[in-house]
């Protein structure tokens, strides 16, 4: 086997070196002493690429474009190829690693240290490792099995083993070499190698010799020398064919054999006689280069003609004449021969591998051409035969011709393969086969685990040391995983095969003495996954159980999995389960999820729905916001949190990637908090997760949702809304469960809502996109609605004003209807917060929380205010009862005087019902002719009496502050009065000219709840009680006091102030008020009559109108009211030049 030896080159500095290819063998790669990966096109290459990975690089392996390397700060790396980019840490040894190689598929690699241990770590999760221990000294080398079922190792301690991986235990071991105490000591590296495809061979380099051993049987078969070589061989590798077997030797010798004839093919020795430390073939199995001790690189060339040559004439001499003569025994020989070189070398089958049927023996496909009469063999026997054949070989001599084996006849399966699946983890804990690790880190507190020589134990951190001291346990059962809650702290550990697998639970929350309790598992089944939820333990185990627990140790319920879990959490009452739901393909995990809410009401929310990741990712943490809102994050570090008002779908949140400054950066996810908007992670450098000590600092990493185009102004107004909207949902669900919820954030978050609609409504209108404007204008509410007509009519878009209009109209109808229905679900809950779904949008959604807490604590004040005013009247009392009980009677009730549809009405039938303050208020700045048709409409309707002003009173505004007259209907408010003046008929359009400029400033104490009432609602009023007089006489002081109040808080203050007043004055308030009340009664007798002799009067209406508007005028320039939110925001869209 005649080769060119081509000239070294320099590659590194001088010190151990090694060498391999790329998949296709377009690139040559080498490491060496000085911390550099080389990138070669060739041997010729004059500007190799350069990787700095460390201080040393002792070892390195190639496949599927990961770069993995064995640097000298005791980690195993992955770079990406060819680009060099960092790609994280694989594993950690306590020293350094000496040898790493890949398995045949590239999904594993095994690495070996100078700690005397020996990792088997998967790429898709290097969390997922195996550890051999056994070897008394540091490793030499390691290699797998190519059916991936052993791996064989090389120590200083003198031996070479062999391990069973998936059991993680040593199958048989050799005392073959000379024992030394470190890898620089040791006389030869031992580098073993596996046979390629056939795996039936182990070799091993003992001396000057490599002596093979047969898989299985684990004897020894055969033994390589030469006789010119008296240096021990360092390193062997077989060719891709597995007939040919290469050695490198520390005098520099180069030797290749062909294993089946045990003969010496080829020679060559070190130009410079300097140790051999790396060798590997070419892909194509015709070239080999190594590397030397010196740092530098060869290359031996040609070894492919001579192969194939040798293969060609081979097969022209010894080829069998027919097919019967294959499974000749007399014929053994010549057939071993003829199949290995012929069907298996890729120097002549360099596409063997992708062929779908290949006979065994290279020959032509079509047997049926010569093979047609009925004794033809079919595929099946001939498999059966060659099966035979190889039997037969296998008995007859001691080296077993590797290609028989690897001969298949079958179809080639070349489609998706399938991904390996998660193993389950607990979410915020580091992996188990660290010495220290965290168990669990959370929002309640830090689990620490130590497992080394001096101490097992179990350290337990409360963030707030308020809920409970520090504890330190003796881990004496060997507990793997953990959590932690304000309640307890939960443990579990596997089975063996003496004892069961436990769950353990401290129940430190606990008013008795007895505050822990521990419960065995069944014979089997193992637990996998734990969490703590408000009063109650769950735990998932190996056979497709969950099984729930009470805090206290009580058995609950349990039931089947329909997959694998992965992993489990907890909050209050919600369990949140993900498992497998099926095999993935392509490296996609196929994931699915079950939400359990445990109230009153048990049901299951989410019915093991698909988990949607990302591309080629896996679940990385799972939990909930500190708000109770389930949330989860995958290895490229989307952050995903469920969207209750879009059916429990799942809508990314954040990335944490965007915020990592090498490829190899991560963040570890320890908390996710919805208000204020706050990932809290522990950044790990280089690594997925960081190390127990010193303690990890904690980063906090802001919300920001994938919209497009965020580095616009109106893609960030988008983005801020959306995901204001999309982080305030917990509001609604905390408040459909019962719990007390922060009304003043809920408010603030509202009001952060529409004043970002109004400014994406002013921007959208400066864009001339007024059909967006509208679409913006639908997801306000009411009184911002209001806003954006006034400034579409600024802006002279009077056909955006008109579609406003409708839009308002339509609103006000909308609500109006569904107040009936919200009557009769709060009734009978007695004025509990209610969930208004989530059909409506966010906005909408909110402000009808808002409305219900208020008119809650409005019955309250009221109640208090009856204890107070105790020389109130029976009648006046019993009053105030009945309004009290049903605060929506007034919009229900029938009325004595019910109105008949008005055909003149723009919308043809008018539903007395639907009348509200917001429809007065919808058209409110159309000040123009061609208007004046929908604010005529709507001025027809509000004057139809009592029972429309009643309902009006009753619903209100959506999203304005809450006024205190329970005892008395609501009276329209002066937006409507400026409505309805502005759009008077044509005839007093001058007027309405002259007058804008007040009605600007009327329109911007509208958004203030108006305790005082326009004459036009005189006829509906009752007598004001004693509290109502004393605040309109004070609200301007508490005001001047406190300028930043909102009406809710005014009133507050006020109710305060009322009753520190003493016995007398509130008496003499209450005399007050019932004077006032026959005032009233006058007044109102006198308004009815006017009433009915203008009825139908357009002329008369329209003066009434002006008339009204002139009295509401008087009243509200006597008393000055406090801006809200909304006349913030008219400010903002009217701002003056």
């Amino acid at each position: 086997m005649p080769c060119e030896r081509k000239p070294m080159r320099y590659g590194h500095s001088e010190g151990h070196t090694d060498v391999c290819f790329d998949d296709a063998g377009k690139y040559i790669v080498t490491c060496g002493s000085d911390g550099d990966v080389r990138i070669w096109e060739s041997l010729d290459d004059d500007d190799p690429k350069s990787i700095n990975v460390g201080e040393k690089v002792y070892s390195l392996a190639l496949k599927n474009g990961k770069l993995v390397t064995a640097a000298s700060n005791n980690t195993v790396q992955i770079h990406t190829f060819p680009e060099g980019d960092p790609d994280g840490i694989l594993t950690r040894f306590t020293t350094n690693a000496t040898h790493i190689t890949y398995n045949s598929s590239g999904s594993r690699v095994a690495a070996g240290s100078s700690d005397f241990m020996v990792k088997v770590v998967e790429m898709y999760d290097s969390s997922q490792q195996k550890t051999l221990r056994g070897h008394t000294a540091p490793i030499l080398s390691v290699t797998f099995d190519p059916k991936d079922e052993f791996l064989a190792s090389a120590s200083c301690d003198g031996s070479v083993a062999v391990w069973k991986i998936e059991e993680q235990t040593q199958v048989t071991s050799w005392p073959l070499l000379q024992k030394s105490n470190d890898v620089i000591n040791a006389k030869s590296l031992c580098r073993l190698a596996w046979q390629p495809k056939a795996a039936k061979l182990l070799a091993v380099p003992v001396e000057t010799t490599v002596q093979l051993y047969q898989r299985d049987s684990w004897a020894q078969v055969g033994t390589l020398s030469d006789d010119l070589g008296t240096q021990a061989i360092n390193v062997v590798a077989w060719s891709p064919c597995g007939k040919f077997l290469a050695a490198g030797s520390i005098g520099g010798l180069l030797t290749v054999w062909d294993v089946e004839s045990k003969l010496c093919v080829e020679r060559q020795t070190h130009e410079k006689g300097y140790t051999v430390c790396g060798l590997v073939w070419h892909p194509s199995g015709g070239q080999i280069a190594y590397t030397d001790t010196e740092g530098c690189l060869g290359v031996l060339d040609g070894l492919s003609s001579s192969s194939s040559t040798t293969a060609s004439s081979t097969m022209t001499k010894q080829a069998p004449a027919s097919y019967d003569d294959l499974f000749d025994d007399d014929d053994d020989r010549p057939m071993d021969e003829g199949i290995s070189e012929g069907a298996r070398s890729p120097a002549k089958n360099p596409e063997d591998d992708d062929d779908d049927l290949i006979p065994a023996t290279g020959r032509a496909r079509n047997r049926s051409a010569f093979l047609d009469d009925e004794n033809s063999l079919d595929t099946g026997s001939l498999k059966q035969g060659l099966d035979k054949f190889v039997d037969d070989d296998d008995a007859g001599s001691a080296i077993v011709p590797p290609a028989a084996v690897a001969a298949p006849l079958r179809p080639i399966y070349d489609g998706p393969m399938p991904t390996p699946p998660q193993k389950a983890f607990q979410p915020g804990s580091t992996p188990a086969h660290l010495m220290h690790r965290f168990m669990m880190w959370n929002s309640v507190g830090i689990v620490r685990g130590y497992n080394d020589d001096q101490d097992n134990a179990i350290d337990v951190e409360f963030h707030d040391t308020a809920v409970h001291h520090a504890m330190h346990l003796t881990n004496s059962l060997g507990h793997t995983v953990a959590d932690l809650s304000q309640e307890a702290v939960l443990l579990a550990c596997p089975g063996t095969d003496e004892l069961a697998s436990k769950l353990q639970c401290l129940h430190f929350s606990s008013w008795d003495t007895n505050k822990e309790w521990m419960v065995d598992l069944p014979k089997g089944e193992d637990v996998q996954a734990l969490c703590l939820g408000q009063g109650w333990v769950a735990a998932a185990t190996s056979a497709l159980m969950l099984r729930l627990f009470s805090i206290g140790g009580v058995q609950r319920e349990l039931f089947s999995l329909p997959g694998p879990v992965v992993c489990i959490a907890g909050h209050g009452e919600q369990l949140l389960v993900v498992y497998h739901r099926g095999t993935g393909f392509d490296g996609e995990q196929a994931l699915g999820v079950q939400l359990l809410q445990f109230g009153q009401k048990r049901r299951q929310v989410i019915h093991g729905e698909p988990l949607p990741l990302s591309r080629k990712s896996h679940l990385s943490w799972l939990g909930f916001t500190a708000e109770g809102t389930p949330c989860f994050i995958d290895s490229e570090g989307v952050v995903r949190l469920l969207n209750r008002s879009l059916g429990n779908m799942w809508t990314p949140v954040c990335n944490t990637r965007d915020n990592c400054k090498g490829k190899s950066d991560h963040y570890w996810v320890v908390g996710v908090h919805e208000n204020p908007q706050q990932l809290r992670c522990i950044p790990c450098k280089g690594s997925r997760y960081p190390p127990t000590l010193p303690r990890p600092a904690v980063a906090v990493l802001p919300f920001k949702l994938p919209l497009c185009q965020t580095t616009t102004e109106k893609g960030q107004m988008e983005e801020q809304y959306w995901r204001s909207v999309l982080l305030h949902n917990h509001y609604g669900f905390l408040s459909s469960s019962g719990y007390e919820i922060d009304e003043e954030g809920q408010s603030q978050a509202q009001k952060e809502q529409q004043e970002l609609l109004m400014k994406m409504f002013a921007l959208s209108c400066k864009l001339e996109r007024e059909f967006r404007s509208v679409e913006l204008a639908e997801l306000m509410t009411q009184n911002v609605v209001t806003l954006a007509i006034r400034y579409a009519s600024r802006s002279r878009r009077m056909a955006l004003a008109q579609r406003l209009s409708d839009l308002a109209l339509e609103k006000a109808n909308q609500l109006q209807g569904e107040e009936p229905q919200e009557e009769e679900e709060e009734e009978p809950l007695q004025y509990t917060r209610r969930n208004t779904g989530y059909s409506q949008s966010s906005s909408e959604m909110g402000a009808d929380h808002q409305h219900s807490s208020h008119r809650q604590a409005q019955v309250e004040e009221v109640d208090e205010e009856q204890g107070q005013e105790e020389h109130m009247d029976e009648g006046d009392v019993a009053e105030s009862k009945r309004q009290v009980l049903n605060p929506f009677a007034k919009g229900t009730a029938a009325s004595p005087e019910k109105p008949s549809p008005r055909p003149g009405s723009k919308e043809g039938r008018v539903n007395p019902f639907k009348v509200s303050s917001g429809l007065g208020r919808s058209g409110s700045a159309v000040a123009q002719n061609r208007v004046t048709n929908v604010l005529d409409s709507m001025m027809s309707s509000s004057k139809k009496p009592t029972a429309l002003q009643s309902s009006s009173g009753s619903m209100g505004t959506l999203n304005k502050t809450p006024f205190l007259k329970p005892l008395a209907p609501r009276p329209k408010t002066k937006t409507q009065s400026t409505l309805l003046h502005m759009n008077a008929p044509k005839a007093a359009n001058k007027k309405v000219a002259e007058e804008r400029e007040p009605a600007v400033c009327r329109l911007k104490q509208t958004e203030a709840p108006p305790p005082a009432s326009p004459a036009e609602n005189v006829e509906n009023k009752k007598h004001k009680s004693g509290f109502q007089l004393w605040l309109e006489d004070n609200r301007r002081i508490i005001l001047a006091d406190n300028p930043d109040l909102e009406e809710t808080d005014v009133i507050k203050e006020a109710i305060g102030r009322f009753r520190t007043l003493s016995a007398d004055d509130r008496l003499t308030l209450t005399e007050r008020a019932k004077g006032q009340s026959e005032d009233v009664a006058d007044m109102k007798k006198r308004k009815r009559g006017e009433g009915e002799t203008s009825r139908g009067d357009k002329n008369g209406q329209s003066e009434a109108d002006e008339t009204r508007q002139s009295e509401a005028d008087e009243t509200s320039a006597k008393k000055k009211k406090p801006l809200d939110t909304s006349a913030k925001l008219s400010a903002f869209a009217f701002n003056k030049n």
